[in-house]
Formats: C-alpha cells, sequence, structure tokens
C-alpha cells in the first residue's frame, strides 16, 4: 500500500473528514449540470452577443456555485435517513460516517453565507434574493415537505431548481426577462421526465424509505405514461425560443433533433418492458440538457435566421 493510500486510510479510520467528502455531500454533478444553464443565462442575458464582463461573470459564478453547493448540503443533511435505506444514497458521507452532522451543517452554512454575501455586495441584490429564494425553495421547502408530502413534489418543488438560467440573466441585466422565464419553463418541464425515470428505477427503495413518488403511489405504468406526456409537453416548450424569435435556425434545428430523440426514449418507455429503459432514459435526460443550453449559446453567437436575408 503506497504512504498516499495509508494515509487516507488511516483518516478514514479515524474519522478525519477528506475533502472529497465535503466535495460529495455538494452533489457536484448536479451542481455542474445546473451551472451549465446558469452560466448559459449569463451569456444569453448579453445584448448584442458578447462576453460578460468578468467584473460579474466571477463574482456572479462563484456565488451561485457556492449557493448550489450549500442548497445540496442541506438536502443531504435532511435526507439522512432515507438516504441510509436506499442504495443508490447509501455511500453519502453523512450515511456512510465520513462526515459527522455538525461538521456539514457548518460548512453548508459557511457556504451559503459566502454565497449570499457575495451576490448582494458584489453582483446585485435582485440575484441575491432570487438565489434564496432557490435555496429555501430546494433545501427546505421541497426536501422537508414536499418529498415526504405528495407525489407531485418534483412538480411542485421542480421551480426551484429551474430558475439557475434566470439567476444567470440577471446577475448581467439586473431584470427579469421574459426570455429568461423561457429558459426556466423548460427546465420546469424536463424535471418530472428527467426525474421520474429514476424513480421507476429505484421505485422499491422510495417504497421501503416511504417517499410518495409517483411510482410508488400510483404505480409504474401511469408514471410510464406522465413521463411521455411531460415529454411531449416539453418539446412544445423546447420550439419557443425559435417561435419567440428568441433563437434561429441553429437552435431549432438542435431542439427538435434531441427533443425527437428524447420522445423516442419516453414512447419504448412507456410500451416496452425492458429493465434498462428507464435508466437510459434518465441518462438522456441529462445529455439532453446540456446539449440544449450548448445549442442557445451557439445559436445566440452564431445566429442563423430565415429571413435574414
Amino acid at each position: 500500500m503506497s504512504e498516499k493510500s495509508a494515509v487516507s486510510e488511516q483518516n478514514n479510520s479515524t474519522g478525519t473528514p477528506h475533502w472529497r467528502d465535503y466535495l460529495a455531500l455538494t452533489k457536484p454533478g448536479v451542481v455542474m449540470l445546473l451551472m451549465v444553464t446558469a452560466v448559459a443565462g449569463m451569456f444569453l442575458a448579453t445584448d448584442p452577443p458578447g462576453m460578460v464582463p468578468l467584473s460579474t461573470f466571477i463574482p456572479a459564478f462563484a456565488g451561485l456555485y457556492l449557493a448550489m453547493m450549500a442548497s445540496a448540503a442541506i438536502n443531504q443533511i435532511m435526507d439522512q435517513k432515507i438516504d441510509a435505506i436506499m442504495k443508490r444514497t447509501e455511500k453519502r458521507p453523512l450515511v456512510a460516517g465520513k462526515l459527522s452532522p455538525k461538521a456539514a451543517i457548518t460548512f453548508a452554512v459557511a457556504l451559503a453565507l459566502a454565497s449570499m454575501a457575495m451576490l448582494y455586495f458584489l453582483v446585485n441584490p435582485l440575484t441575491a434574493g432570487l438565489t434564496l429564494f432557490g435555496f429555501v425553495g430546494y433545501a427546505f421547502v421541497y426536501t422537508l415537505y414536499l418529498k415526504r408530502a405528495t407525489p407531485q413534489n418534483i412538480v411542485i418543488g421542480g421551480i426551484a431548481g429551474a430558475i439557475p438560467p434566470l439567476l444567470g440573466w440577471t446577475a448581467v441585466t439586473n431584470e427579469l426577462h421574459p426570455y429568461a422565464w423561457l429558459l426556466v419553463l423548460i427546465i420546469f418541464v424536463w424535471t418530472p421526465p428527467h426525474f421520474w425515470a429514476l424513480a421507476i428505477h429505484r421505485a422499491d427503495e422510495y417504497a421501503k424509505a416511504d417517499v410518495p413518488m409517483l411510482p410508488v403511489t400510483h404505480g409504474i405504468p401511469f408514471t410510464r405514461e406522465s413521463v411521455l406526456y411531460y415529454t411531449i409537453l416539453l418539446f412544445i416548450c423546447s420550439l419557443l425560443p425559435y417561435l419567440t424569435g428568441m433563437s434561429g435556425l441553429i437552435y431549432l434545428v438542435s431542439a427538435v433533433i434531441l427533443s425527437g430523440i428524447f420522445l423516442v426514449h419516453a414512447v419504448r418507455l412507456r410500451f416496452s418492458k425492458d429493465p434498462k429503459l428507464p435508466m437510459k432514459t434518465f441518462g438522456y435526460s441529462i445529455v439532453y440538457l446540456f446539449v440544449l443550453f450548448t445549442a442557445l449559446l451557439v445559436d445566440h453567437y452564431i445566429p442563423v435566421h430565415p429571413l435574414a436575408a
């Protein structure tokens, strides 16, 4: 065993937290996807298309990143009992005993305070206020109440997770522009088929943890239908940036292809019993959102409009 491995093992055995444990507490994969949409909101807010001033970009990026990390950490602190029951989350740092609740709370509070201070004083109060709304909505309202209260938890609470592009937009413009809300709408409608696909795969675990996810309360066939209906609605919503003049042909073609593939996944999930389809649909939904927002950015800086001539 190498000296580095020996030290790491010793730290874990004595209960000394490792920086990776703090990182895992913040759900880095989820935060990264949300930050992609937030950064997209920043650059889409430039009119004419250009660079976001570094004096705005750096504190906005850091402040939003810290807020999302804090929100994810609070979520894990609140969900320790549920996480301990579910196989997908049983190795999270709090459940595995790698972090104490006190250390986790101190870390989350520090992140949240640093985020609010940075956004309020270095960006603008509007962005700070909206970020606080999203933080409270996800970390407390969704995690403490909605998640355990209703099978529509992910729908009602979805607004908190859908606002990152709005936060990015307001960081640059200090205004609530309709186009920014359009981006929020896309993520809001994307969230149920994204999450319910995972919930179908983990239905037994959610039932064991007594969490009323849709597959648990209404059955898997109903959830499969719901995924399909929301995916159809998402297809329609994904066209709105083009139909409202926000984006051009590059985005339109991308949205039709991406949404069409998502719809194929949803149709197969609805009518096939292949046990691999829920996770395939879930995996594609992540790719979908990332590429869709990338297409928005490409179109913003390389506009191609049918009537440009």
